[in-house]
């Protein structure tokens, strides 16, 4: 039997940016999972989610020095960079034609495959914390975080103040920051 490790989060960054391989597993082992699940509603696809993942490791482990903890903790920083390499992904050229070129029943098929999953463990937790903001807020922490708008675009759709858009979210994120102490 091995020993298990765990690290404080100050020091999992620490031996992070000093390029430690242990502790890179670690953060790989720990955190693999919860990040899938964010990119997989995102992409909607297990072989695209895999990719994405991929490159979000080697983003962490390239930009570990970019992280500041007086912005918020380590799994947030990391949430983000799943999040937009989703949505990058998502927005880039080749996905675009690829979805283009796609038949119509494979389409058909994601869809229904997709409407049918069992939602993981991971976001059973995270609804339950969702559902107690108000529904202007989770409507738009929904939109931005699991649908991949921007703040932009969900201004456009919800057709409201681009301004009243970002004071909800950031107040939601701050409540929700209290929620999950």
């Amino acid at each position: 039997m091995g020993i298990t490790l765990t690290y404080t989060e100050q020091e999992l960054v620490s031996l992070l940016r000093n390029r430690d391989n242990k502790a890179f597993a670690y953060l790989y082992d720990n955190y693999a999972a919860a990040l899938y699940s964010i990119i997989l509603q995102i992409v909607s696809d297990a072989e695209l989610a895999n990719d994405v993942m991929q490159e979000v490791f080697v983003n962490i482990w390239r930009r570990i020095e970019q992280y500041d903890a007086g912005k918020g903790r380590l799994f947030t920083w990391m949430m983000n960079i799943a999040r937009n390499a989703s949505i990058d992904t998502l927005r880039s050229r080749s996905y675009q034609n690829s979805r283009k070129n796609q038949s119509i029943g494979d389409n058909v098929d994601t869809l229904q495959v997709k409407d049918v999953l069992q939602p993981g463990v991971d976001t059973i937790g995270l609804r339950k914390v969702l559902e107690k903001l108000k529904d202007e807020q989770r409507i738009l922490i929904e939109l931005a975080y699991f649908k991949g708008y921007t703040h932009e675009e969900i201004a456009e759709l919800e057709k409201l103040p681009l301004g009243t858009v970002k004071t909800r979210i950031r107040n939601a994120l701050i409540q929700l920051r209290g929620l999950l102490k």
